[in-house]
């Protein structure tokens, strides 16, 4: 009996791991994948011929060892199993450590470093609102500048005039700035969590380079994915 709940036990806990690997893990890929949408938005800048020739490459790219979107449907497949296992992985965790927490009263681990008495950082805090913002702002994303069904400030063929057009209109430049500052926190965070998952954390000077390294790319990428919009409501581009 002893040793089937010892079992137990370590199993409990190889899953929890598991899961917590499996969140880092799809975190990063989706990492990877916003600096290289990063990249391609910034091609705005050089006009909308470049933007557009950038936008028909993505689709032709891999041709004719892959059919016309091949390596671009590769890509989303990738992506879209990262975010399912990041949401499945967030959401199991968020419930056992609510239930852990419940069994002892439902009060979180004490700390001088929080006025409240609490350890949790503010990006904790917003992580998994700020998951729900940014899963929402995904869709509504990819309807408005992929799929051209949702188009504020008029639908177009042309990529670049989809993108001029929609931050023409400030409401979508301000909902575009909230879900960027809810990508922001969620990256500071998310990132520094999952190298310390992966086993960066051999040490104190590693742990203060992880933490400059998530505020880095955090910055970078919030600033990288803002200076479009900004620049197109304003009259820079466009």
């Amino acid at each position: 009996m002893a040793t089937t709940e010892t079992t137990k036990r370590v199993t409990a806990r190889r899953s929890t791991v598991a899961l917590k690997a499996l969140m880092a893990v799809s975190g990063l890929i989706m990492v990877g994948y916003l600096l290289l949408h990063m990249y391609g938005n910034l091609k705005v800048f050089s006009g909308q011929v470049a933007f557009d020739e950038y936008a028909h490459h993505l689709r032709t790219l891999g041709e004719p060892l892959l059919p016309y979107e091949g390596a671009l449907w590769i890509v989303r497949v990738v992506l879209l199993a990262a975010i399912i296992a990041h949401i499945y992985s967030a959401v199991t965790l968020t419930i056992r450590d609510r239930k852990a927490r419940g069994a002892v009263g439902g009060r979180r681990y004490r700390s001088t470093q929080n006025r409240r008495g609490f350890q949790r950082s503010y990006a904790s805090f917003t992580l998994r609102w700020g998951g729900v913002i940014i899963f929402a702002f995904i869709i509504f994303h990819l309807l408005n500048l992929t799929t051209n069904d949702i188009h504020p400030g008029g639908a177009s063929g042309s990529p670049y005039e989809r993108v001029v057009n929609t931050f023409e209109v400030w409401y979508m430049v301000l909902a575009y700035t909230i879900a960027l500052l809810a990508v922001a926190f969620h990256l500071r965070h998310g990132i520094w969590a999952a190298c310390m998952t992966l086993g960066a954390n051999t040490s104190a000077r590693a742990r203060r380079n992880l933490n400059v390294l998530a505020y880095a790319l955090a910055a970078i990428i919030t600033i990288g994915f803002l200076l479009p919009p900004f620049a197109i409501f304003f009259g820079w581009v466009g």
